[in-house]
């Protein structure tokens, strides 16, 4: 299970975090660090010296330009949040997530993606839409603010824990489909889109959020790969019946 479990930094600015959090992750078992757009060399003395001996993984690690590219093949993606926002997302503690991840886990292809977001900034709107839920850390709130890699020790040892507690445990996938990929959702989200406009139900240009809570929907739904197909097939039906607008 902790080999499908991928640590995701966006932006990051100081490579001693990017040290930080791979020894964090070494500590528990975890060896997918993603790294999107970060703002700072990986290879440092700095996060070297931080690694404390986990300097592997900052040698494996993998540089993306954006988040869609480092979670394509991810069926669940999580963000880290602190922040309240106008368009409630659903919002799990690290307990919560930790209960899932057996499931979550269980076909061969899944891939679970954590994602935390810049030191000064966090985790932008348009990039928490890309994750099927949030998870929120329960800190003091009076001083909240957690250093990077405290936060992604937090959720790694709830994910070693909930992997320690099934070690004993077959799991069983019989009669299951495979959850679809965040691409395979991302395709679906731009097909739909299209579809919606075609029928003159979405109006780009007044947009009404109607896409965020769509995306909201059915990242919340978990659609399998066998689910998805059906779905793009209604789209697909519903563009060939809506036809070429008349000039």
């Amino acid at each position: 299970m902790l080999e499908r479990i991928r640590i995701v930094l966006i932006g990051t600015s100081h490579p001693g975090n990017i040290g930080g959090v791979a020894r964090a992750m070494h500590n528990m078992g975890l060896a997918d660090l993603a790294l999107v757009a970060p703002r700072c060399d990986v290879i440092t003395q700095d996060s070297i010296s931080r690694a404390s001996g986990a300097d592997h993984l900052l040698h494996q690690a993998v540089v993306y330009p954006t988040l869609e590219d480092a979670v394509v093949d991810c069926t669940l993606a999580v963000g880290a949040s602190a922040r309240s926002r106008t368009l409630p997302w659903p919002m799990i503690s690290p307990r919560d997530l930790a209960e899932r991840l057996p499931s979550e886990c269980q076909h061969e292809s899944a891939r679970v993606a954590l994602v935390f977001g810049r030191e000064d900034s966090g985790l932008t709107n348009a990039e928490l839409q890309r994750c099927h839920a949030h998870v929120h850390i329960p800190t003091n709130a009076d001083f909240s603010s957690l250093n990077l890699a405290a936060a992604v020790q937090v959720l790694a040892y709830e994910c070693r824990m909930a992997w320690l507690s099934q070690q004993q445990l077959e799991p069983t996938t019989e009669g299951e489909d495979e959850l679809a990929t965040h691409s395979e959702l991302e395709r679906y989200f731009e097909h739909l889109e299209r579809a919606l406009i075609a029928i003159e139900f979405h109006d780009p240009a007044q947009p009404r959020q109607l896409m965020a809570r769509l995306r909201r929907l059915y990242l919340r739904a978990r659609p399998e790969k066998m689910e998805m197909n059906i779905l793009r097939g209604i789209l697909s039906a519903t563009e060939k019946s809506a036809g070429p607008k008349q000039p």
